[in-house]
């Protein structure tokens, strides 16, 4: 059941699709303060917090204070407060069962047991929002309820499931060429290279770097003739440039974000000096849109969105200002609060929280203060580019992931967890927010593999492809200045090869479970509580997770690890596979277990009469076959697998000719219906 709560005059989100009819009766295990514009509810010990998509520390939220606030910030340590994406849902359960999501675009606090152990309490900065208040049979009951009410997750192309390359870096056609050659000649599956801004005429977003791209359509014919798919990225900051068209004519239609006093807003990203587009307005965005024609026209098959928190290095009048008041530290004896005072100015230029208070959007004829409205200019900026591609391109899956988000995006594209670091920690990070960033509807989502910033090592880039294997994005990224992290830049060139290509051969079932959690609006990453309510050590375990409807997944993530203990909450079978290409299986009763896992093992764990479709593998996606396949089983009575497979590019996807059901009986024997 959900009922909604109307609080003010709420600035519309659209991150719902269609609206419950507004309650005008108390809300529900939540005490209302008007005054002080606060939520709170009173928690148990026990009591479990799951969700809010994007955000640091454990799949139980409890113990810290998060903010919806969309942020530039690659430092994700334990105390950080906000990430890239806001995505206000959360779940309860415990002495009581229910989800809340707050529909709020500016910024909101989620003060969960941090102030005081037992109580959550919801802050948000102004009194206009929607409450949606879910009560169902239980967790995964009420997650199903909430991704009903905002729809459909987006769908990727098939090849996207495929391993990418990417690093700032690849500053021109040579460099592309090297990657793909290098990777194929070890026979290390790839089915894509990423684009970073190098790709640019000077950082300016719809154009090329004709040096370093000389003819970017022939390139990326050359690129897929080999399998390969050129993504290049796409920045939030259109350049300050006379002469550059895409500048000219968003200037000449009022298409980009104002000050109070009707002039453009200026703010420097990556190519300096740069407008936003507006994306709150319609007619902004479907224009903002338009202009990935461009690229599509070269080719080109997927993007990604970046800097699009807004991100902001500086504007113009704060930079000015802090010109000037340096020059005031001339010839002084820092002391300690002086220096701190003078390095300060500097360190505040960066996304200054006042800066996001001096412009403006135009929201249907209303202009409305930026700040208040936030966390939707990632959200919209990359629909903007979801709905001119069902305009340009109505037939086609094109892929698109964002760095920003606002639930309702999902809709639209998937997310990446933004920049990491080539951190032990991050890999964790990584696997506990995939169930609840799955609980807001981001789907196609992973990390980048061997960390983004600072440098990786061997082993960690192994350990964290052992568990980017089974995120529907796997993309190793890296940063410029930074050791390079392509596979092949280590000794081990067998235990890569072994490990991506296990990507390609488990496939069938990733591909399968993705689609089956868009179309039933359900998870395909959950933590074992969700499954195993009652197994008070289940709902404790925090790194392990159950994913789709037979396996479940313990990646290592510590340095020096030679295995790790797994606990099992009933009885499963151990599948082990070998860079050597052989596979071990052992069965093992449910409880805690240590297990060795050698720095290239990929160890599952299948739940009792399940099977799990898998494929002989290949260089690429294009060359996985989904029809002859090969099975992982643990059978005791009878396993029976739902099994999804479609062209992986059109969009039919609720033909029922792309359901069949797999049997398993005891002895082996398979059917296929």
């Amino acid at each position: 059941m959900i009922r909604r709560f109307v609080f003010g005059e709420m600035i519309e989100t659209e991150a719902i699709l269609e609206k419950p009819k507004a309650d005008g009766g108390e809300v529900p295990f939540l005490d209302v303060d008007e005054g002080t514009m606060t939520f709170s509810y009173s928690m148990e010990d026990s009591d479990r917090v799951y969700g809010l998509g994007e955000n640091v520390r454990g799949i139980n939220k409890r113990g810290w204070i998060y903010e919806s606030k969309c942020s530039d910030d690659p430092h994700h340590h334990e105390d950080t407060r906000a990430l890239y994406g806001a995505h206000n849902f959360l779940v309860v359960d415990g002495k009581e069962q229910f989800g809340v999501f707050f529909d709020y675009p500016g910024i909101i606090t989620f003060d969960v047991g941090y102030t005081r152990r037992n109580e959550i309490r919801i802050t948000a900065s102004d009194w206009n929002l929607d409450v949606y208040v879910i009560t169902g049979e239980n967790v995964k009951d009420i997650v199903k309820q909430f991704r009903h009410m905002i729809g459909r997750s987006y769908v990727v192309p098939m090849w996207a499931f495929g391993y990418g390359q990417s690093r700032w870096g690849y500053k021109n056609e040579d460099d592309v060429r090297e990657v793909v050659k290098k990777y194929r000649e070890l026979e290390i599956p790839l089915d894509s290279v990423y684009l970073d801004i190098d790709y640019m005429e000077r950082y300016k977003d719809f154009t090329l770097n004709d040096e370093a791209f000389p003819d970017f359509a022939k390139f990326n014919e050359e690129m897929k003739e080999q399998n390969i798919h050129l993504v290049p990225i796409i920045d939030a900051g259109v350049k300050q440039e006379e002469g550059y068209s895409v500048y000219e004519e968003g200037l000449e239609k009022g298409y980009f974000c104002r000050k109070e006093d009707g002039a453009p807003f200026v703010a420097a990203v990556w190519p300096g000096k740069a407008l936003f587009p507006d994306m709150l307005n319609k007619e902004a965005r479907d224009w903002f849109g338009d202009q990935y024609k461009f690229l599509l026209d070269q080719g080109v098959e997927g993007f990604w969105n970046d800097m699009n928190e807004p991100a902001i290095f500086y504007t113009e009048d704060r930079l000015n200002q802090v010109m000037e008041q340096l020059g005031e530290y001339k010839g002084k004896n820092l002391d300690l609060e002086l220096f701190w005072e003078f390095t300060g100015l500097v360190n505040g230029l960066s996304n200054n929280v006042d800066d996001y208070t001096k412009f403006y959007h135009n929201m249907n004829g209303k202009m409305v203060r930026h700040d208040r409205v936030h966390n939707l200019f990632g959200y919209n900026m990359t629909r903007a580019a979801g709905e001119a591609f069902e305009r340009l391109e109505p037939d086609k899956r094109i892929l698109m992931f964002s760095r920003s988000s606002y639930i309702g995006m999902h809709r639209y594209g998937g997310i990446w967890m933004g920049d990491n670091r080539s951190w032990w920690s991050h890999i964790l990070l990584n696997l506990r927010m995939l169930p609840s960033l799955n609980m807001c509807g981001f789907l196609y989502t992973g990390a980048d593999l061997g960390g983004f910033g600072s440098d990786t090592t061997e082993d960690l880039l192994m350990r964290w492809l052992e568990l980017g294997i089974f995120t529907p994005l796997m993309r190793n990224h890296a940063a410029r200045g930074t050791r390079e992290q392509e596979a092949y830049q280590f000794e081990d060139m067998d235990g890569f090869r072994h490990i991506i290509g296990m990507r390609y051969k488990l496939l069938p079932y990733l591909y399968s479970e993705y689609m089956k959690a868009v179309l039933r609006d359900e998870m395909m990453f959950r933590p074992l509580a969700f499954d195993y309510p009652k197994d008070a050590r289940a709902v404790r375990v925090e790194d392990q997770l159950l994913l789709g409807d037979g396996l479940m997944i313990a990646p290592v993530y510590e340095q020096n690890a030679e295995g790790r203990y797994v606990y099992l909450p009933e009885r499963m079978k151990m599948v082990r596979f070998k860079k050597d290409g052989s596979c071990e299986e052992e069965i093992l009763e449910a409880g805690d277990h240590y297990v060795d896992v050698a720095l290239t093992d990929v160890v599952v764990f299948v739940r009792p009469d399940h099977l799990i479709p898998m494929s002989k593998g290949g260089q690429c996606v294009a060359d996985v076959d989904f029809e002859d396949l090969q099975y992982l089983s643990f059978v005791e009575n009878e396993a029976v697998y739902e099994y999804y497979h479609d062209d992986g590019y059109e969009k039919d996807y609720e033909n029922p000719a792309h359901m069949r059901v797999i049997r398993m009986e005891k002895d082996g024997k398979v059917s296929r219906k």
